[in-house]
């Protein structure tokens, strides 16, 4: 006798949003189950995707298991984007703008825009645009790429309470999308969503970031707070929190020791190559079953391996 799985209906439904323009436009979002239930219902979009570029060279903080895929790219962020597209697969690029950090390079708001603004030209897919969580360099900062890449909806982000109706008025002037980016935590979510509403940013252009924690650093917390999120929209019909969420997972995982001890220094953890990429892919997986929509990442064969994830869980 064949198994029959139990199903459940739900009463809501995660909103579709679309990023980019064009033929390489990227809809995620849609579907009224949980993440990968397609015995429930249907799954109209999977889930993405997206490969970081950072916009000045990151070779004095990446391990070298991390710098060696992109080999001669690293100095170029419109042809490490390229790069991502063509020899990765990438469906989206996150261009983050590390050199616009007041405690670091501080950057000048016009040139970072210039950089983002040659990355968005160089690809014909989506695109988002992570800041560093400065409110005034990052109100400075989107501003001005939200005006340079009219018509091609970018996402600005992270939006938060401290900038939201700055960046919010920026996307709304120039069409572009927002990501509202709470920290850890459902209510904060939901609150940061309405005031963007109230601003006047359409559902349709909004994704959420709940802020994500890498594996061993917080992921557990993560999983709960998106789960209780998907679970808000899909069984409570919450529309406040019914949006596609977006998990910046590269930048968590790469930056925690154990993604950058060598094989020498510790030798327990095993081969330092593949301890980062496993760590990268793992907490990938985690996020994409809680509910994420979009998941950054940052080594090739970490995305493959999710990639492969995506395809058989489909």
């Amino acid at each position: 006798m064949t198994f029959q799985p139990s199903k459940q209906v739900y009463s809501g439904k995660i909103r579709e949003v679309t990023l980019g323009s064009g033929d390489k436009a990227v809809t995620i979002g849609g579907r009224g189950v949980f993440a990968f239930h397609s015995f429930e219902g249907p799954v109209p979009h999977a889930p993405r995707i997206a490969m970081e570029v950072w916009d000045k060279d990151p070779s004095a903080d990446w391990s070298e298991a991390a710098k060696a895929p992109f080999a001669g790219v690293l100095n170029d962020p419109a042809a490490w984007a390229k790069k991502c597209v063509g020899d990765y697969g990438a469906d989206m690029i996150v261009v983050q703008t590390k050199s616009a950090d007041p405690n670091g390079d501080n950057r000048a708001a016009g040139d970072v825009a210039e950089t983002v603004k040659k990355v968005v030209g160089a690809v014909d897919v989506p695109v988002i645009v992570w800041g560093v969580a400065n409110h005034d360099k990052d109100t400075e900062v989107m501003k001005l790429v939200a005006e340079g890449c009219a018509g091609r909806r970018i996402a600005l982000s992270p939006v938060e309470e401290g900038d939201y109706k700055q960046i919010g008025a920026a996307s709304l002037g120039y069409q572009q999308l927002v990501v509202a980016s709470s920290p850890i935590d459902v209510n904060l979510a939901k609150q940061l969503n309405i005031l963007l509403g109230n601003l006047g940013v359409n559902p349709d252009n909004l994704l959420i970031d709940p802020t994500t924690g890498g594996l061993g650093y917080g992921l557990e917390y993560t999983y709960s707070v998106m789960e209780r999120i998907e679970q808000a929209a899909l069984t409570q019909e919450d529309d406040k929190l019914q949006q596609p969420i977006i998990a910046n997972v590269a930048n968590e995982t790469w930056k925690c020791k154990e993604s950058n001890l060598s094989t020498e220094d510790a030798p327990e953890l095993g081969d330092a190559a593949q301890r980062g990429i496993m760590m990268e892919a793992i907490t990938a997986v985690d996020l994409l079953i809680a509910g994420a929509d979009v998941v950054v990442m940052r080594h090739p064969e970490a995305v493959k391996l999710v990639r492969n994830y995506i395809a058989k869980m489909m």
